[in-house]
């Protein structure tokens, strides 16, 4: 057997001890999502805030933050210390459910197509298609392996990839100001959120 073989061969064995292959996690999430949306028991308007934190838990399960905010803060994540690190994936966790919460919450009855799948080792892209009766988006997930689990950490929709989107905008905040001034900025918005919400 080639070295090449034995790598593939590792790779398939390691992939096959998976419980749930990239597509089989993305589906899931969507359909679960899918199903709080349209429960009825949930769309009382006294219910929109706990029907926002059952999404946020089934997202939250299936999304790695941690390194979604690794890779969106590129080389300055490598200067924070360990609590500086778990703050900004706090606050960017927030900042992501408060910025597509009212997207997520707008569903109105669009089909998901499951296109195809592709694993590279640890990493794997999940090609969607959101379909309504007026439109076709394209989006794309990324994901990781970690213990034994696929965990998605980047969107791309109709070719926009949300990590690169946000890494350009605090990279600009960060270079034209502080880091301090992003992470208040974030805090800033949280707090409005909240008080919103």
């Amino acid at each position: 057997m080639t070295v090449v073989g034995g790598l593939l061969l590792m790779v398939g064995l390691a992939t096959a001890s998976f419980p749930e292959s990239p597509t089989e996690v993305v589906r899931g999430t969507i359909n679960e999502v899918i199903r709080i949306l349209e429960d009825p028991t949930l769309n009382a308007p006294s219910l929109r805030k706990p029907r926002r934190r059952l999404l946020e838990e089934v997202i939250g399960s299936r999304f790695d933050y941690e390194e979604m905010s690794k890779r969106t803060l590129g080389a300055y994540w490598h200067q924070l210390n360990g609590a500086e690190q778990a703050e900004f994936v706090k606050l960017f966790k927030a900042f992501l459910s408060d910025r597509y919460a009212s997207k997520i919450e707008g569903y109105s009855g669009e089909q998901v197509a499951y296109l195809s799948e592709r694993t590279e080792g640890a990493y794997a892209e999940v090609r969607t298609k959101l379909v309504s009766s007026k439109v076709e988006i394209p989006m794309d997930y990324r994901l990781i392996a970690k213990a034994g689990r696929w965990y998605a950490y980047d969107v791309i929709v109709d070719g926009i990839s949300l990590v690169k989107n946000y890494r350009s905008q605090f990279t600009g905040i960060i270079r034209s100001s502080s880091y301090a001034e992003l992470v208040r900025r974030l805090k800033e918005r949280s707090e409005i959120a909240a008080n919103h919400s």
